[in-house]
């Protein structure tokens, strides 16, 4: 039986839209974005090409009727009322990472009805399959590094904390932290930020920046410090290659699986490897807590008192 794709709508026009998105799309037989919004028109119209509908609002969108679901990939800032739209229409949204600019707007993104899913992709990468590995009393070992100036971003230029943190914290909740206790953060500029968790179960070592060469790595160690998984993409001489060989951004494949995902739920089918709104609020609270830790010099931080210093 063939099924007809998901006819979805892509709100936010910008370079992961450009080169995440929309090639993702073309690889995932059961999506097919019919219709863009964004402000920019050039933008829009860019991706819109001439088989969607450009549009130049998510409302605007919404209302035309066209889709049976939609992406959220606008700046963190528009993507709670995007979402409130997309839920008081009765529409399955998938908003991107972060969920939102801070814990009190990801809260009120979980409380919605229908509440949208969170765009952690590395949950379908680097992280397909890490859930509950860390053994008791283990450490996970947690590192994402990307050259902004590389992709070339449009409009966002968020600190490590925000941009690439709630990937890499989501994954340390699902490998099997456990219950945070908790939390010192530590950067010597914006573009890096180190963070150590401590949960009742074990540990997360946390690494990322805006400004290295692509890498990324998980390390899984048990209690005495032996490696029970490892796991890395990119690399020096994977980005070598990839400039010699170019092919699709290393992004697309892990968009086109969670793509894949989201289609199933508009169908009516489960969640799978998606993240919810609730699991986005949890990470949230964590980046929360690794900025009061950064505002006092790194000091330690009590998670589960609303980041009180210990």
């Amino acid at each position: 039986m063939i099924l007809v794709p998901a006819r979805l709508g892509l709100v936010g026009c910008g370079r992961l839209a450009e080169v995440g998105y929309v090639p993702a799309a073309e690889l995932t037989p059961t999506v097919q974005f019919v219709a863009f919004a964004d402000p920019d028109a050039e933008r829009r119209d860019l991706l819109a090409g001439t088989e969607a509908r450009a549009h130049a609002s998510a409302e605007e969108l919404i209302e035309a009727g066209e889709v049976d679901g939609l992406v959220v990939a606008s700046p963190p800032a528009t993507h709670e009322p995007v979402a409130e739209l997309a839920a008081a229409a009765g529409l399955p949204c998938l908003v991107e990472k972060p969920p939102a600019p801070d814990l009190e707007g990801a809260r009120r993104l979980a409380a919605l009805e229908p509440a949208p899913y969170v765009g952690f992709n590395r949950r379908f990468s680097l992280g397909r399959g890490l859930r509950d590995v860390l053994p008791e009393g283990g450490v996970i070992e947690l590192e994402l590094n990307y050259r902004r100036f590389s992709w070339a971003p449009l409009e966002v230029r968020d600190p490590a904390l925000l941009d690439l943190a709630p990937h890499l914290v989501d994954l340390a909740l699902r490998a099997g932290l456990g219950s945070p206790r908790s939390l010192a953060a530590g950067s010597s500029r914006p573009e890096r930020v180190r963070i150590d968790i401590a949960g009742d179960r074990g540990r997360a070592r946390i690494a990322c920046a805006c400004d290295r060469f692509h890498r990324e790595r998980v390390v899984v160690r048990d209690a005495e410090g032996a490696v029970v998984e490892r796991r890395t993409q990119g690399g020096l001489v994977r980005g070598v290659a990839q400039r010699l060989r170019p092919g699709p951004h290393p992004l697309v494949a892990s968009l086109a699986a969670q793509l894949a995902t989201f289609a199933a739920v508009v169908r009516g089918g489960q969640p799978g490897e998606l993240a919810t709104a609730e699991e986005g609020a949890r990470v949230m609270a964590l980046i929360a807590c690794a900025a009061r830790s950064l505002a006092l010099g790194g000091e330690r931080v009590n998670c589960a008192e609303g980041a009180v210093p210990l």
